[in-house]
C-alpha cells in the first residue's frame, strides 16, 4: 500500500475533528483508528500544528517554498563565485579564453554550459562556433613550435625576428600571443649579483694556448638524490673544455691524475693553473704536483669566484645547456653524456668570444706573434 501524504491543511482538519472525539470522551486509540493515523503521527502533529489555523498552514508552506528557493539562489550564487575565481574573468579578453574557460568550468563543477557561459560573459553561438584557423596562423604556429624545438633558450622575440624576415607575420603582439597559447616558454634568466673587487692574480691573463687553464667543480644529482661532483677544466685562451669529469667524490690524487692525463693526451702542458682554495686544490698532493712538473698555481682570493670568470662562465653554460636539460640514472651515464657535451662544445658549438668559431677552430687557426715565438723558444 502505497504511504499517505497530508498536506498541512488535511492535518489540521484531523486534528480539529480528532479534539471533537476527544470531547466525546472518545479514546486516543479510538481517535486514531478513526482517523486512519497512527498515535505517533497525532502526537507529533499536535506538537506542529496544534494552535494552527487552515490560513497558517498555508503560509508556513509558502514560507518553506520561499526558504528553499532563497537557499537555492543563495548555493547558485556561492558556486557562480566559486567558479568566478576559477577563471579570473578579468583575463578573459578574447573569445577564444572565454571558450576554454567555458570548457573547464563544465570539466570542474559539474555545469551545464548555458550557465557557465552566463558565468564567464560568452555567447552561446559563439561558444558553439569552432574557431577558425587560417594557413598563415598554421603555418606560423608550426615555425614556433620548431624554433623553440632547436633553440630552447630563445624566447619570442627572436622567433619573431625570424619569422619576420621570412614574411610569417608582422605585429609582434601575435607572436607573442601564439608563442603563448602554444606553451613555448623561456626559462627565466637568472640575474647573478654583481662582484666588485680584484686580486692579484688578475695580472696574470692568458695570451696564447695552454699558458693559463682554471679548473673548478660543480655538483648536481642523479635520480636516486645521490651527489655527483664534475671537475671542469679549462683553457682561458682558447675556451677549450679540456675535461668535464664526474666523480662521486673527488680527491686530489684524483685531481691530479686527471690532470696527467690530460697532459698525456694533448701532448700539452699548462704554465699556470688558476683555482680556488678548495681542499682538493690546497692538499699536499696538488702542491706536490705543481712543484714536480713546474707548474704555478694561481689561487684566487677567498670568496671570489669572479676572479676566476673564464671557468665560473663556463660552468653557467655547463649547467644551462646540460645538466638542467638531462636527467642521469647512474654515474656512467653521467661521465658518459658529460663526454659527448664535451667533445660538441669544442668542436660544433659556435662561441661569441671567439667571434662565432668553436674553441677548436681558434686554436687550429690561432698564429703566435714574433715574441711570443721568442717566449716558447726560450
Amino acid at each position: 500500500m502505497a504511504r499517505r501524504r497530508h498536506t498541512p491543511e488535511q492535518i489540521i482538519r484531523k486534528l480539529r475533528e480528532g479534539e471533537k472525539l476527544i470531547g466525546e470522551k472518545f479514546s486516543i486509540e479510538e481517535v486514531c483508528k478513526h482517523l486512519e493515523i497512527s498515535e505517533a503521527s497525532w502526537h507529533r502533529w499536535q506538537a506542529q500544528y496544534g494552535s494552527m489555523k487552515s490560513d497558517d498552514a498555508k503560509r508556513l508552506k509558502e514560507l518553506e517554498r520561499e526558504n528553499a528557493r532563497l537557499k537555492k539562489m543563495v548555493a547558485e550564487q556561492a558556486l557562480d563565485i566559486d567558479m568566478l575565481k576559477e577563471v579570473n574573468p578579468g583575463k578573459l579578453l578574447s573569445p577564444d579564453r572565454r571558450r576554454r574557460a567555458v570548457v573547464v568550468l563544465q570539466q570542474r563543477f559539474r555545469v551545464s554550459q548555458r550557465r557557465a557561459c552566463r558565468v564567464v560573459g560568452q555567447s552561446r553561438s559563439v561558444q558553439r562556433r569552432p574557431p577558425t584557423v587560417t594557413e598563415i596562423e598554421r603555418r606560423l604556429r608550426q615555425r614556433l613550435r620548431a624554433i623553440s624545438g632547436k633553440h630552447p633558450r630563445w624566447g619570442w622575440r627572436k622567433a619573431h625576428a625570424l619569422c619576420r624576415g621570412e614574411g610569417l607575420v608582422t605585429n609582434h603582439k601575435r607572436t607573442q600571443r601564439l608563442w603563448r597559447e602554444e606553451g613555448l616558454k623561456r626559462p627565466s634568466r637568472v640575474r647573478k649579483k654583481r662582484r666588485i673587487g680584484t686580486g692579484r692574480n688578475q695580472r696574470l691573463r692568458a695570451s696564447s694556448p695552454d699558458q693559463m687553464w682554471a679548473l673548478d667543480f660543480q655538483v648536481d644529482v642523479t635520480v636516486d638524490g645521490r651527489q655527483v661532483r664534475f671537475l671542469n677544466i679549462v683553457d682561458e685562451f682558447t675556451r677549450e673544455a679540456l675535461a668535464t669529469r664526474a666523480f662521486r667524490s673527488c680527491t686530489a690524487d684524483r685531481l691530479v691524475g686527471v690532470l696527467d692525463e690530460i697532459i698525456a693526451t694533448t701532448g700539452r702542458r699548462p704554465t699556470h693553473i688558476r683555482m680556488d682554495n678548495g681542499t682538493e686544490m690546497t692538499a699536499y698532493a696538488m702542491r706536490d704536483w705543481c712543484r714536480f712538473t713546474g707548474v704555478d698555481a694561481s689561487f684566487i682570493d677567498p670568496g671570489s669566484p669572479w676572479q676566476n670568470g673564464v671557468c665560473e662562465s663556463f660552468n653557467g653554460r655547463f649547467r644551462d645547456e646540460f645538466l638542467s636539460c638531462e636527467v642521469f640514472h647512474s654515474l656512467t651515464e653521467v661521465q658518459v653524456l658529460a663526454e659527448d657535451w664535451r667533445i660538441e662544445y669544442n668542436s660544433y658549438r659556435p662561441h661569441g668570444s671567439l667571434g662565432f668559431l668553436t674553441p677548436q677552430a681558434f686554436r687550429e687557426q690561432w698564429v703566435p706573434t714574433e715574441f711570443e715565438q721568442q717566449l716558447q723558444l726560450a
